[in-house]
């Protein structure tokens, strides 16, 4: 009798490891990784959230971008030679067109202001460097992460110069997100702009106006912050790149800041510009704090938004049961037939979270002492986490949402006809007295106030007609005040 094949067992990890040193001593780092010594310690230092650096494509990005803008503008200078410059650019390159960004590994939640991030950038690129020189990883006499890789930079200049970049990219997508959840709303509201329905402040009725009109000022909302987040973006164009440690620019060249500044717009295509102050710009992070607030006001809205979808859907028999969201899913697991708002639902919990990264950028900000902000990590992980959250909630809001929308028409005109709001369009013709006991009589017995008027003799059928015509009502018309019995002048 044959026995059952047995799988393979799994090959033996590689324990092979290389052996750098640093200020504290040596340590082995495995082989067949591209980062180093500084990065590994920073591993073992920071198990906090499990969240690599890699996870933020644009830090990743913005950071070899730096470093490549670096290296062009130390060649310029004559402080690194055509080779070296050449490995690094390259290796940099392709650190921007996606490669090898599982080996930036330190967690997003790091002390030290941004120095393991930068090491860790500064040694992947080397060792990659090293690889194209035809050199070994590890290889530093001939291509050294700090003496050539970080050459004329600090981590103060460097990590925040790269978190401005690769924000200012994430944005963008916020930026296209935002855009297509505006059109949603607007072609709803053009698709509803002849459904009147009964406004409401504080949850009772008011007076009438169009389905339209109330998705439109959605619309418009967004529309509006989209502008307030172009604005805030364009903020954080201003780095401090060739500041170096606290702003004075020690162990830069004069010129290098406005090289460095230069290749890095070309490298981008991102207009940025050098602070006039390196010193403040350095320890200041008004410029996230700003962004954040403005991240928080588009949450803040999106999330009024989704609570009037909730409840302008709200019933289906019990509700208001206005409008009719898709459903996407089933409700409940003891409740047949039940189906929840789950989109909006969505929302408001990120923008619970957004709200909350906000208050966490705000007080890493306050926390800043002297000439440097030794959180900007955290800053920088939330300022992302919101991005994020955003752009993916306005998306999944426009497809899964807002796009398959309906109205309930048979039932707002019933709602509008029986609405003692109607009694505020008879106001000017029959003053607020006579108005107000049409009002309480409709409220008390049941019947129209159009039905009340008409009985009471206020005002003439044709004048009501007008009156009370979606024109009218939506203020589309004009209709010449008529003084009721009410002794008015």
């Amino acid at each position: 009798m044959s026995e059952t094949p047995r799988p393979d067992p799994p090959a033996a990890p590689d324990l092979a490891v290389r052996v750098e040193h640093d200020l504290l001593g040596s340590l082995g780092v495995p082989a067949a990784v591209y980062y180093g010594v500084h990065t590994q310690r920073a591993v073992d230092n920071f198990p906090i959230s499990g969240v690599p650096i890699s996870h933020l494509t644009e830090l990743v990005v913005g950071l070899a971008a730096v470093k490549q803008a670096a290296a062009l503008a130390n060649r310029d200078l004559g402080l690194l030679d055509a080779k070296r410059t050449r490995a690094i650019v390259e290796a940099c390159e392709e650190i921007r067109s996606g490669a090898l960004h599982d080996q930036f590994v330190v967690d997003i939640v790091q002390g030290g202001a941004g120095t393991s991030s930068n090491m860790n950038a500064n040694e992947v690129i080397c060792n990659r460097a090293l690889e194209l020189m035809g050199h070994a990883r590890g290889d530093y006499e001939h291509l050294h992460p700090l003496d050539h890789v970080n050459l004329s930079q600090s981590t103060n200049d460097v990590y925040p110069t790269a978190a401005k970049v690769a924000v200012h990219m994430a944005i963008g997508g916020l930026l296209d997100a935002m855009e297509t959840l505006e059109e949603a709303f607007a072609d709803k509201s053009w698709e509803f702009a002849d459904v009147i329905t009964v406004g409401r402040t504080q949850l009772q009725d008011a007076v009438p106006m169009t389905l339209g009109q109330e998705f439109g000022a959605y619309a418009v909302m967004l529309s509006e912050d989209r502008r307030g987040l172009a604005d805030a973006r364009a903020l954080i164009e201003e780095i401090n790149l060739g500041g170096t440690a606290v702003g004075t620019g020690l162990n830069a060249h004069p010129r290098y800041g406005e090289l460095a500044r230069r290749h890095l717009a070309e490298i981008t295509g991102i207009a940025v510009r050098t602070a006039p102050d390196l010193v403040e710009a350095t320890q200041d992070a008004g410029s996230f704090v700003q962004l954040s607030g403005v991240l928080k006001r588009i949450a803040v809205k999106l999330s009024k938004t989704c609570n009037d979808l909730r409840l302008l859907s709200s019933g289906p028999r019990a509700g208001f049961g206005d409008i009719n969201l898709p459903a996407v899913q089933a409700g409940s697991s003891i409740m047949p037939g039940k189906v929840n708002p789950v989109i909006p639902e969505m929302v408001n919990q990120v923008a619970f979270e957004v709200i909350g990264n906000d208050v966490t950028i705000t007080m890493a900000a306050e926390a800043g002492e002297l000439q440097l902000n030794a959180f900007e990590p955290v800053i920088v992980s939330r300022t992302f986490n919101s991005v994020r959250r955003l752009r993916a909630a306005c998306g999944v809001l426009a497809d899964r949402c807002v796009r398959g929308i309906t109205a309930n028409r048979d039932h707002l005109e019933k709602a509008v006809r029986n609405s003692i709001g109607l009694a505020t369009a008879l106001t000017p013709h029959i003053g607020y007295v006579a108005a107000t006991a049409l009002a309480a009589e409709a409220l008390a017995t049941g019947a129209s106030v159009a039905d009340l008027a008409l009985e009471s003799g206020l005002i003439e059928p044709e004048l009501l007609a007008e009156v009370l015509s979606p024109a009218h009502l939506l203020g589309r018309s004009e209709v010449s005040p008529v003084r009721g019995p009410v002794g008015e002048p």
